[in-house]
């Protein structure tokens, strides 16, 4: 049985679960916000503490100026009126930072494509080694055992063959010649040599290899994660990480994402569902 994270030898390791930090989250600046409702004459206070959600709420309200007589029900009211109507545009305001980590290259090459309201770092393969790495498997691969000895047997090959061509590359760039023949510079230092030598090494590891990265969202742009990745369509990888992402945002702002339910499916997993689409 393969757990979370098993480590086949000292150079590999398998992972089954992504996870998600939490890094950076909004602050609101309270004196300035009395200070342009001041201005306009208006006392205003959200009941919310949520830093997101109040800063959501003010760009609604900014749209309308409706700070002087405010509906009841709070924030939690308020949002879910805005989902209701589908302004989704307020919802842009409110932004996370997280490191996504234990995911697979196949994950991130669809993870990118939501480019609209996301911002993306990723681990480096042209200035990191993998010669020690981490391999993602699916899970209907890790939960066979003939079908994991066949997935672990392709990887430990890719893996050697990595390490292999990063070593000799490395070494074969340290003649002049050979440089010269990559497009490096004769006097080329030893770092540049190790970037060439990894960028082309790289070529032959598999989708599966774990990777890093960091991204800055929005909350319509999460909602809309949510819904095309948390889909009963999507691909199973990125549909577990679509739960993680639920997890720590329900929990984070559920005035925000507090619509979304769980729907299981018939392999045991789940569909992550709204009333509110598209907003």
């Amino acid at each position: 049985m393969v757990t979370a994270a098993m480590r086949v030898d000292e150079a590999i390791r398998i992972i089954t679960e992504p996870a998600v930090y939490v890094v950076g989250k909004q602050s609101i600046d309270d004196a300035e916000l009395s200070r342009f409702l001041g201005d306009h004459g208006v006392s205003w206070e959200s009941d919310s503490e949520i830093a997101g959600e109040v800063l959501t709420e003010t760009a609604g309200r900014v749209c309308y100026m409706s700070f002087a007589k405010p509906r009841p029900g709070g924030n939690a009211a308020y949002l879910n009126h805005i989902k209701e109507v589908g302004h989704g545009s307020v919802l842009e305001h409110a932004v996370w930072n997280f490191v996504i980590t234990g995911v697979s290259r196949t994950l991130t090459h669809e993870l990118v494509r939501h480019r609209a309201g996301m911002s993306y770092s990723q681990l480096s393969q042209r200035y990191v080694d993998e010669s020690v790495a981490e391999y993602v498997v699916p899970d209907i691969i890790a939960n066979d055992p003939e079908l994991h000895a066949i997935w672990l047997e392709s990887v430990t090959h890719a893996h050697a063959a990595y390490v292999k061509l990063a070593e000799k590359l490395n070494a074969k760039l340290g003649d002049p010649q050979a440089a010269a023949a990559a497009m490096l510079p004769p006097d080329a230092d030893r770092t540049t040599r190790r970037k060439t030598a990894r960028q082309a090494a790289r070529s032959v590891l598999p989708n599966a290899t774990e990777t890093k990265i960091f991204v800055t969202a929005n909350a319509r742009a999460l909602r809309h994660f949510l819904e095309q990745r948390g889909s009963a369509f999507a691909e199973p990888e990125i549909r577990k990480l679509a739960g993680k992402f639920l997890d720590i945002l329900q929990k984070d702002s559920p005035n925000l994402f507090g619509d979304y339910v769980r729907v299981p499916l018939p392999d045991g997993t789940f569909e992550v569902t709204t009333p509110y689409k598209k907003v």
